[in-house]
């Protein structure tokens, strides 16, 4: 048997079916995960959690009289497009901490995430908003926030405390360009910034299993998906339809996997700090994609005692013609 794999991309257009993989795989023995897929039990991270956060606090202080600080409104794109760059600052750091085992101490979640945004904005160069709200109206939104905000803490420290021994590591996130776009993609939309902007410590260890929808069925799935009272979970969101248009109308996956000088990888070079000066490293990144053009997944959102026989060996049997792609691409 080939050696696990470490860390997983999950990478797609909304709606493609990346949380039901998710769903699906954490299903499984373990017996099935290393026999089948090459890995290990998994852990989860995602940005979603954070764009629906950032929502939130939007809500917030538009209910205390303030304008938004993240987007241009309640179903409109972000006010500034970096903010795609910001939450890979916020994956890497869940990442770092990930592996260190850190445990975070908050007396507020809310307060702590207020934190943690402005920071990662600093990082990529834009404005620190909430540093600026005043003080009474910064407790009054984090009193209204700190439930949810409490659960997204909870989750990563006990994630944080497991043994990642034998473990797979699963990231999820959701790139693209306008619809129309020509190829590459400018920053910073598409997986190239996404590749830019995720830490070394993520790319030397990772591959990329693209989920392959295309645009037009993304955005069937996306409106299919969506409940009113869906916006908090990753199975039953909908995303508005103009960021779906504007921000999700093709992305670079196929171009990127095209453009690589190795078969079967993306090729992403970087320019590091090294010591007192800078170097070039280029990271071959194993890719596969599940094929889910004909749609494999949407059963998998049901209760797992209606899931149907037929339904789970096609998923199973796509999915491992991918994972069986991942682990022969060459570094």
């Amino acid at each position: 048997m080939s050696q696990l794999l470490d860390t997983i991309l999950l990478f797609s257009l909304p709606a493609s079916g990346k949380s039901e993989v998710r769903r699906y795989l954490a299903s499984l023995t373990p017996e099935q995960c290393r026999n089948d897929f090459h890995m290990g039990p998994t852990l989860q991270l995602d940005d979603y959690p954070y764009v629906h956060l950032m929502h939130r606090i939007d809500d917030e202080l538009k209910a205390n009289g303030l304008d938004y600080a993240y987007y241009q409104g309640p179903n409109r794109p972000f006010r500034d497009p970096w903010t795609w760059a910001v939450l890979i600052e916020l994956l890497n750091e869940d990442h770092a901490n990930l592996m260190t085992g850190n445990k975070t101490l908050a007396a507020s979640a809310a307060q702590h995430l207020f934190d943690r945004l402005d920071a990662a904005h600093a990082k990529v160069g834009l404005s620190q908003p909430l540093g600026e709200i005043p003080h009474r109206i910064r407790v009054r939104m984090a009193e209204a926030l700190e439930a949810e905000c409490r659960v997204e803490l909870d989750f990563l420290n006990r994630q944080n405390a497991q043994d990642k021994t034998g473990r797979t590591l699963v990231i999820e996130a959701a790139r693209g360009g306008a619809n129309g776009s020509i190829f590459p993609l400018c920053p910073p939309y598409g997986y190239d910034t996404a590749f830019q902007t995720l830490s070394p410590a993520i790319l030397e260890k990772a591959s990329v299993l693209y989920v392959w929808v295309d645009p037009s069925e993304s955005r069937r799935k996306n409106i299919e998906r969506g409940r009113p009272d869906g916006q908090g979970s990753i199975l039953h969101h909908s995303v508005p339809r103009e960021v779906m248009l504007g921000q999700y109308g093709c992305d670079d996956m196929a171009w990127l996997m095209a453009q690589s000088d190795r078969p079967g990888t993306i090729r992403v070079e970087r320019t590091l700090p090294d010591g007192n000066h800078y170097t070039t490293k280029v990271f071959h990144l194993p890719v596969a994609r599940f094929d889910n053009r004909s749609d494999l997944t949407t059963f998998v959102r049901e209760d797992q005692r209606l899931w149907k026989v037929k339904d789970v060996k096609a998923i199973h049997r796509g999915l491992k013609v991918a994972f069986d792609q991942l682990t022969t691409a060459g570094r």
